[in-house]
C-alpha cells in the first residue's frame, strides 16, 4: 500500500468516529507533510511496509533540521504514531515503528488566564462594536466554558433557555450537558429574536450566507474584538474557557465538578488550572505581604 493512500484510509476512519474538522486538517497537514518527506525527486516512493524505524528516525531528524518547536514535532509524531496503530489494528502492517520513536520533552506551560474584570470588561466592550449574534457566542464562550469547536457545532435543538441547559459534542463527539448562566442565557435570546432563519438550517450560529458559522470566523472576530475593545492580541476564544475554568475553581468549585464541565477525559488535564490559582496566590502574597 502507498503512504499517501493509508493516509486516506486513516483520515476516513477519524471522520468516521467524528473527529472535527480542526483535529481532521491538522491531522491532514501533519501526514501530508510526513508523505512528502519520502517522495524524492525522479525517485519511486517507499511502500508503507518499507518505513521502518531507521527512515522514521531520518524523518524524525529532518524535523529538528528545519528548526520547528517541540509542539510541533511532538504533534507531528502523534499523527504519524495513531495512523500505524490503526493499520496495525487493520492488519495492514505487521508493527508500529512509530511507536518507538523517542518524543521529545516539553515544559508545562501555564496558560495565560484573563481576570474576571478584563473578562467581563471585553464582553461588555464588544457590545459597541459587534452585534446580538457575536455578543451571544462570546457569552457563551465564557459563560459555559466550551471549545469553540462545541460552539459552532450548536443546533438549535442542542439550546434549553427555559430550563437552563447546553447539550455539546466534545472530543471524540462525546456529549455533554452544561449549564447556560443568566447573561449567556439573555444574551442568547436577543440574538433568536434577530436571527434570519434558514429552511433546514439547524447550527444556532450563522454566518453572513446562512450557514453554519465557522470556527477560523469565530477566531477572527475573537481577536478583533480583543484588540478594540482591550489592545490585546493574544486573545482567542480558548481563553475563555481557561478564564471559566481558574475563576471557577478560584471561587471554591472542586476540580471534579470542573472536569465534568469542560468535559476533561482526566483529571490531569483540569488540575493544570491549580497551578494557575496558586501562580496567582503568590503574586498576591509577593505583592501585600510586608515580609514577601
Amino acid at each position: 500500500m502507498q503512504v499517501r493512500e493509508s493516509i486516506a484510509k486513516y483520515l476516513a476512519e477519524l471522520e468516521r468516529r467524528g473527529a472535527s474538522k480542526h483535529t481532521l486538517r491538522n491531522y491532514g497537514s501533519d501526514l501530508e507533510q510526513f508523505a512528502g518527506y519520502f517522495e524524492l525527486p525522479n525517485e519511486t516512493a517507499p511502500e508503507l511496509e518499507g518505513l521502518d524505524l531507521a527512515l522514521l528516525r531520518e524523518w524524525l531528524a529532518g524535523l529538528y533540521d528545519q528548526g520547528l518547536t517541540v509542539v510541533s514535532i511532538r504533534r507531528k509524531i502523534a499523527a504519524v504514531r495513531a495512523m500505524f496503530k490503526f493499520l496495525l489494528q487493520e492488519g495492514i502492517v505487521p508493527n508500529n515503528p512509530a511507536s518507538r520513536l523517542r518524543t521529545p520533552k516539553t515544559r508545562q506551560r501555564l496558560p495565560e488566564v484573563m481576570s474576571a474584570e478584563k473578562t467581563n470588561h471585553l464582553i461588555d466592550g464588544a457590545e459597541q462594536f459587534s452585534k446580538e449574534r457575536d455578543i451571544a457566542f462570546l457569552e457563551l464562550l465564557y459563560g459555559c466554558g466550551i471549545r469553540v469547536s462545541e460552539l459552532v457545532g450548536i443546533d438549535l435543538e442542542d439550546i434549553d433557555l427555559q430550563a437552563g441547559w447546553l447539550r455539546v459534542r466534545g472530543k471524540g463527539n462525546k456529549e455533554r450537558e452544561v449549564p447556560i448562566a443568566g447573561r449567556a442565557a439573555e444574551a442568547v435570546e436577543r440574538y433568536l429574536a434577530v436571527r434570519e432563519t434558514k429552511p433546514g438550517e439547524r447550527a444556532l450560529f450563522l454566518n453572513s450566507r446562512g450557514g453554519r458559522l465557522g470556527d477560523r470566523q469565530v477566531r477572527r472576530l475573537v481577536k478583533q474584538y480583543a484588540l478594540l475593545v482591550t489592545g490585546d492580541s493574544t486573545v482567542h476564544p480558548h481563553s475563555f474557557r481557561h478564564a471559566y475554568a481558574t475563576h471557577l475553581l478560584s471561587d471554591g468549585a472542586d476540580l471534579r465538578s470542573i472536569q465534568e464541565l469542560l468535559g476533561h477525559a482526566r483529571l490531569s488535564t483540569t488540575q493544570k488550572y491549580t497551578q494557575v490559582s496558586l501562580k496567582d496566590l503568590m503574586a498576591v502574597y509577593d505583592r501585600a505581604h510586608p515580609k514577601a
